[in-house]
């Protein structure tokens, strides 16, 4: 099968969607489909071509070839297609990685147009031999069918005051794809109820960062570069800062610590704020602020944007992982699907909707959000017992196993497969065969 995923970030550029769909292309093309991303232009191109000539086997091409996320990329988006005719366009959905601009939710919408108006003129366009497994899918101007996959349910900025309007934007993008893909449960619940979406399915992320640290990595040594000890305690906080991961809860449960008399420093690993949410800024001064206020400079480390292996092996250094989102632990954030891969003691904060596969104190420790002593309470708890960080270190590297991105790469298959099938049933409906 011919696929093409769309992001609006994809590596160089730093953010947890474009590091998704890079995983999730790799391992699509290594299942042997024929994978196409097509991503933002980088600032000084020219004109848009793909990353590589001369595509190398079971990798994806990447086109860089989007400007701006606005009406216009339609223009752009369209043309690449009719150039790859892909039999799937799996659009990965953030709002903030298009901007914040609704073009990219209208175009699922588009794209039926075009294939309804060759419904409606009831021909056949002839198609050259061998270029697809699935050649009833294009329309004569080669638009596929789409594939929604939501990160998050953020709405997009439309003008002031837009209100329940921009949750409607979300809605038409649901709306107009063949199938749409979410990460976690809370996400399909609240999906769930619009009878419109015509197939909604579960398929969750796993880490964009593998348990791979240099090959000369020594874990004391490691931590003795970043001036930790053999006995202290170093938390690590994975992730870019914004406002639902709850940095300031976990700088006051340390500063509570700190007071308690441990020994115990803070490792913030990775870039402080990515590439396509510029708000995070003021958020990053206000953690910041709060650190100097009380006082904790010297025990937060800020390793910024690193090599994945040594991302890798910051992660591996630490003896706690830290992770106190405000609206609860979920398997759409990658920053825990990385703790889980890493078989950290993970210490975050009650999820939303029961999530069953998770079980505090035996794969995680639970505390409420926005709760620092709480937070602080269990951090301890963890501190003075080898025991039960070596417990959760098993459970956390065991759960991981269910989320590979060779598990994720057929679960996303299987979707492709199921609606290329049913649109083929469509047809034949439609055209009395």
């Amino acid at each position: 099968m011919k696929v093409c995923l769309i992001s609006g970030e994809y590596p160089p550029m730093q953010g947890g969607v474009g590091d998704y769909t890079h995983e999730l292309g790799k391992a699509l093309a290594e299942l042997g489909h024929e994978v196409h991303v097509l991503t933002s232009a980088a600032p000084t191109m020219q004109y848009p071509i793909p990353d590589t000539q001369c595509p190398i086997p079971n990798t994806p091409t990447t086109y860089r070839s989007i400007r701006r996320w606005d009406w216009g990329c339609w223009r752009d988006i369209i043309g690449l297609l009719d150039q790859i005719r892909p039999d799937i366009v799996n659009i990965q959905y953030q709002t903030a990685a298009y901007g914040m601009h609704p073009a990219i939710n209208f175009l699922p919408l588009r794209l039926h147009l075009s294939r309804m108006r060759r419904h409606l003129s009831r021909s056949r366009p002839s198609q050259p031999t061998g270029t697809s497994a699935y050649p009833f899918i294009r329309s004569a101007e080669g638009h596929p069918l789409t594939v929604t996959t939501f990160h998050d349910l953020k709405v997009p900025y439309l003008f002031p005051k837009a209100g329940p309007v921009r949750w409607w934007v979300n809605l038409a993008l649901a709306r107009w794809s063949e199938a749409v893909i979410v990460t976690n449960v809370e996400d399909l619940k609240k999906l769930s109820v619009y009878p419109f979406i015509r197939s909604l399915s579960v398929v969750p992320i796993g880490s964009n960062i593998h348990p791979e640290p240099p090959v000369d990595y020594d874990r004391q040594v490691w931590r003795a570069k970043w001036g930790v000890g053999p006995d202290d305690i170093l938390l690590s906080y994975f992730g870019f800062l914004n406002e639902s991961k709850g940095a300031e809860t976990l700088i006051r449960a340390l500063a509570r610590l700190v007071q308690r008399g441990y020994n115990i420093q803070l490792m913030m690993v990775g870039g402080k704020i990515g590439s396509s949410d510029p708000t995070n800024v003021a958020y990053l001064r206000r953690v910041e602020g709060l650190i100097e206020e009380l006082g904790l400079g010297d025990r937060v480390l800020w390793t910024g944007y690193t090599p994945q292996p040594e991302v890798s092996a910051n992660l591996l250094a630490s003896d706690i992982c830290v992770l106190p989102y405000r609206d609860g632990v979920s398997f759409r954030r990658g920053s825990f699907m990385a703790a889980l891969a890493h078989g950290l003691p993970i210490v975050s904060t009650h999820p939303r909707v029961n999530v069953p596969e998770l079980r505090t104190g035996e794969n995680i420790l639970l505390v409420p959000p926005d709760a620092p002593v709480a937070l602080a309470e269990a951090i301890a708890r963890l501190a003075e017992s080898i025991e039960l960080r070596r417990r959760l270190s098993e459970g956390a590297a065991r759960l991981s196993q269910d989320f590979t991105w060779e598990k994720i790469a057929e679960k996303t298959q299987a979707l492709y497969e199921k609606v290329a099938n049913a649109t083929e049933r469509g047809i034949s409906r439609l055209e009395g065969r």
